[in-house]
């Protein structure tokens, strides 16, 4: 079975990079000392803190396994890979809501870096997918997971 690559802007990928090399220098740094002060408490059978630190321990190591395997697996979209010409991963875009009367400002990521408060939503998204592709001046229907549609007129596209 092919393994979905992660898509990831240059700037996702080190972030992701500099994520892992905290969490396996200083997170296991951390997570070691609690562990070794849990320890002294005594007995381990009922030493809350000690099964605190170890299921911290755990939850890090998978995080560690996660990020490792989307860095395996990322496909960088770079700068020049993201034409004007129309709408894709590493577009920004400038779009006019038709209904609310409202301009707002996206740029279009994978999955992994989606971050709507940011401005930053995903291709999978509703608005997301349903731009990719788009041109300035084009008017596009996006249905909303409730069956709605809303329609927004691309105004810009840039890198």
């Amino acid at each position: 079975m092919a393994v979905k690559p992660i898509i990831l802007t240059p700037e996702g990928y080190k972030k992701l990079e500099e994520e892992l090399r905290t969490l396996k220098v200083e997170g296991r740094k951390e997570i070691a000392e609690k562990i070794k002060e849990a320890r002294s408490y005594g007995d381990l059978s009922e030493n809350a803190e000690y099964d605190a630190a170890k299921d911290a321990q755990a939850s890090m190591e998978q995080r560690i396994t996660t990020i490792e395997n989307m860095l395996k697996n990322a496909q960088i979209v770079s700068e020049s890979d993201v034409t004007t010409d129309a709408i894709s991963i590493g577009s920004r875009v400038k779009l006019y809501d038709i209904e609310f009367e409202e301009e707002m400002e996206y740029t279009i990521v994978g999955s992994t870096e989606a971050n709507p408060d940011e401005g930053r939503i995903s291709d999978e998204s509703p608005i997301g997918s349903a731009i990719l592709g788009h041109k300035v001046d084009e008017v596009v229907d996006v249905e909303l997971p409730n069956g709605e549609v809303i329609q927004f007129k691309v105004l810009e596209i840039n890198k």
